[in-house]
């Protein structure tokens, strides 16, 4: 994972039974679609994952369920900062890193409370390394607890220490992506941004790729756009510009409504979330099937073959 190919990192959505429990027959089929679609890596145990509802040996159970299936096909990566101390985040990253995955993934947002200065996160993440010996870490700016970012400056102290080999951004300005690029160049490191209204500009701007909510709903699109982005043409316009249009109604009442896509394109998997999320009212089902119709159109447009059954 760094800036020599660009690619598409899927937030892995987690499948439930109706009675709530991980459904790992609908996880394999949901892993092998994301492989279909030609995705460069998965992120597993995300927020997409629903990973604060899952218990730990939910979380671990998952992470190994992914890595058997993905069988080293591609790279996967998986959060690990749980514990309410640093040791105790530490331990369990360990445990993360024992499944097999490539990085774990620590929340920026729980590596210090929201009140903590920059002094106390960079001390906190300083002992997080010292206490995981060699595993390869990575930062997500998740928004839940709450979305701490991490400055340009921090980035490239970490990345310096040769530890910190992924980043997935959501800063949600170009600039600052701009800047996070240029102080990590030269280190086995790749920066992932999130936000889709500046997809083809990050990318340009030498982002590793992509790990956006997006791709949960038409994730050989996203593999499209990482293929594509340098053609100044006007099928790279259009698709950057159906990203925009349609931001809101891939946002209103995730990760179920991504679940409906899926299963509407033909995904056997339950809409079931653990996630407290907005119900799925016939309104937004109607909006989704919108966006399906939409989108249908647009891949014909791109000769896209790929079918998720």
């Amino acid at each position: 994972m760094n800036n020599s190919e660009k690619g598409f990192i899927p937030v892995m959505l987690t499948p439930f039974n109706e009675d709530g429990a991980i459904d790992y027959n609908g996880l394999t089929q949901l892993v092998e679609l994301y492989l279909s679609a030609g995705v460069s890596g998965l992120f597993a145990n995300c927020l997409s994952s629903e990973m604060y509802e899952l218990s730990e040996k939910e979380r671990l159970e998952l992470v190994k369920h992914v890595v058997k299936v993905v069988n080293g096909k591609v790279p996967v990566v998986a959060t690990g900062s749980f514990g309410e101390s640093i040791p105790q985040k530490a331990e369990f990253v360990n445990k993360i890193y024992d499944t097999g995955v490539q990085a774990v993934i620590a929340i920026t947002g729980l590596l210090a409370k929201e009140e903590d200065s920059a002094q106390v996160f960079d001390q906190n993440v300083a002992q997080l390394l010292d206490l995981t010996g060699n595993v390869p870490l990575g930062f997500y700016e998740c928004p839940v607890p709450y979305k701490r970012i991490i400055s340009p400056e921090q980035l490239g102290r970490f990345v310096n220490t040769g530890r910190i080999t992924y980043h997935k951004d959501t800063c949600l300005d170009i600039e600052q992506i701009r800047a996070k690029i240029a102080v990590t160049q030269g280190h086995n490191f790749g920066l992932y941004d999130a936000y889709m209204a500046h997809a083809v500009e990050s990318l340009k701007a030498g982002s590793a790729g992509l790990s956006c909510i997006q791709g949960n709903f038409f994730p050989e699109l996203v593999v499209w756009l990482c293929d594509n982005y340098n053609n100044d043409d006007e099928q790279v316009a259009k698709v950057q510009q159906f990203f925009i249009d349609h931001m809101d109604v891939m946002h209103a009442g995730y990760p179920v409504i991504a679940k409906y896509c899926l299963q509407q394109r033909g995904l056997p998997i339950s809409m079931f979330t653990r996630t407290k999320t907005t119900t799925l009212t016939q309104e937004v089902k109607t909006k989704i099937d919108a966006l399906i119709n939409n989108y249908d159109v647009l891949k014909g447009e791109l000769e896209i073959k790929f079918e998720v059954v």
